[in-house]
């Protein structure tokens, strides 16, 4: 795209700015990515990503805020009551963003392929992620065209 033909979205009204406001930093994205693999106790995550207790309960607390995790109190015999945190459906919408960044580190950041793969729970066929045209033909990089609404 040329300079003279190249968009310009304001940052208040991009989709894009807007969603990294919210999960946009390392830990946040590590914290969904455990609540993705079903992770919801804090010490898990903690112990899992190794995050600092401060980090975790602060992005704990923007993920309940921003909608996409939602607490559900606890308890474990001889303990006090404590909070779990489940994903929202807004939550859940994020786990093709976080399948497509992880199979791109998967290529260019991993010497070897990942540890991790999605598999359809219907047939056990590899699931990936890809653009794919309101028509349902896949749509290469090269192939898209932005366009102002």
């Amino acid at each position: 795209m040329s300079e003279a033909s190249a968009l310009r979205v304001p940052l208040d009204e991009c989709g894009l700015a807007r969603a990294v406001a919210v999960i946009g930093d390392r830990w946040t994205l590590l914290v969904l990515r455990e609540a993705h693999y079903g992770v919801t106790r804090f010490d898990e995550m903690r112990a899992d990503i190794d995050i600092p207790k401060a980090a975790l309960s602060m992005r704990l607390k923007a993920l309940v805020d921003e909608g996409l995790l939602e607490k559900r109190p606890y308890r474990e015999p001889g303990s006090r009551t404590r909070d779990e945190y489940l994903l929202t459906t807004k939550g859940r919408e994020l786990l093709p963003a976080l399948i497509a960044l992880m199979q791109w580190g998967d290529r260019h950041l991993t010497p070897e392929a990942g540890p991790l793969q999605f598999r359809h729970a219907g047939c056990g066929g590899l699931v990936t992620a890809q653009l794919v045209c309101e028509c349902g033909s896949p749509a290469a990089t090269a192939e898209l065209e932005p366009r102002l609404r």
